[in-house]
């Protein structure tokens, strides 16, 4: 004996496996979101080696340039930044070339009139040495510093965090 479906009954399945397909592509791939982090790989090391050696970091800051690899989406490209390095006693010091004004680029001893601080030149932005801004000038925060260290005899940038120099 065959048992016939009915219009109803093909309907009701219909709808239900069309439903349910629905249902698996929402909630795969937030599944997917959700346990990704779990299976992801830690990076090796924050810190980016440059081509510089930490001897020839003097107390005038110098511009050091680095590179790091930067994953938007899909598409990973190499980025190419750099930081003003200095020595403070035996310690060396990163500062941001990013303004807090308005994110212009700040340069070492740019202006002529201020010749041991950093100048940004779009609203003749003042910063000390230590990254501080100088009163009276548009910026209203100091500049942020890099974590830096030396590994091999080569200075290394890693993490951009709030500037620690500046009280």
């Amino acid at each position: 004996m065959s048992q016939k479906v009915t219009r109803r009954q093909f309907l009701n399945y219909s709808l239900m496996g069309v439903g349910s397909f629905m249902a698996a592509g929402i909630i795969l791939p937030m599944g997917r979101f959700a346990l990704d982090p779990l299976f992801q790989e830690e990076a090796a090391g924050s810190m980016i080696t440059t081509s510089v050696k930490a001897e020839e970091i003097t107390e005038t800051p110098i511009k050091v340039d680095f590179s790091y690899e930067q994953q938007d989406g899909w598409y990973v490209s190499e980025v190419t930044d750099f930081s003003w390095v200095y020595r403070d006693g035996e310690k060396l010091i990163a500062l941001s070339p990013v303004c807090k004004h308005l994110g212009c680029t700040v340069t070492w001893a740019g202006d002529d009139a201020n010749p041991n601080r950093f100048f940004c030149p779009c609203h003749n932005g003042l910063y000390e040495k230590n990254g501080k801004n100088v009163p009276g000038t548009p910026p209203r925060g100091p500049l942020d510093q890099y974590e830096v260290g030396v590994s091999d005899g080569y200075v290394t940038i890693g993490e951009l965090q709030p500037n620690q120099l500046v009280n």
